[in-house]
């Protein structure tokens, strides 16, 4: 009977040097997104919490949130500007999109697993988040991601977000904390 790898496994071993498995590979690039960059780490986390990962899984990871600790979380490795100003738009749920909180919240979420400080490169993604906090201390829904929504779990676009406001606080208080 065939037996068949882990995904993490294969996740792994197709990751480009300089990202995680996969690619804007149909359009000429090298480079993953920065939406499948976190995609793609935010599941070898969860194999990892869940089962411990393997070598090639964990250095998977580690080298994919390398990719977006190299650009501050947001910014273009061959410029230096913003890769756009959707990193700063926080929509819950976040889906498969990118922004730095979402960003946050995973290496928030790794380094609470692997016992490492918050990494310092974070810094100005971290100002974005802490900027985003409305007078009330919560943060507001951004506009909504495309796509049907089959149930409503959060607030409306313009309005305080409780999923937001908690993933926020979350990651400031670990930042402030470190």
């Amino acid at each position: 009977m065939p037996t068949s790898r882990p995904s993490s496994t294969r996740c792994s071993r197709c990751a480009w040097p300089t990202a995680a498995g996969t690619a804007s590979g149909s359009r000429g690039s090298v480079r993953s997104s920065f939406h499948s960059t976190l995609n793609v780490v935010k599941g070898l986390l969860a194999h990892q919490a869940a089962t411990g990962g393997t070598d090639e899984s964990r250095e998977a990871r580690r080298s994919a949130e390398e990719y977006l600790l190299r650009r501050d979380l947001f910014r273009r490795e061959s410029t230096g500007e913003p890769v756009a100003s959707w990193v700063r738009y926080f929509t819950y749920p976040y889906r498969a999109f990118y922004s730095v909180l979402n960003a946050a919240v995973h290496l928030r979420e790794a380094s609470l697993l692997d016992g490492t400080p918050p990494d310092p490169r974070m810094a100005e993604a971290i100002g974005m988040i802490r900027a985003a906090r409305q007078p009330d201390g919560t943060w507001l829904q951004s506009p909504r991601h495309p796509g049907t929504v089959w149930f409503e779990v959060d607030a409306p676009a313009g309005e305080a977000s409780r999923w937001l406001t908690l993933d926020a606080t979350l990651v400031l208080a670990w930042w402030d904390g470190r």
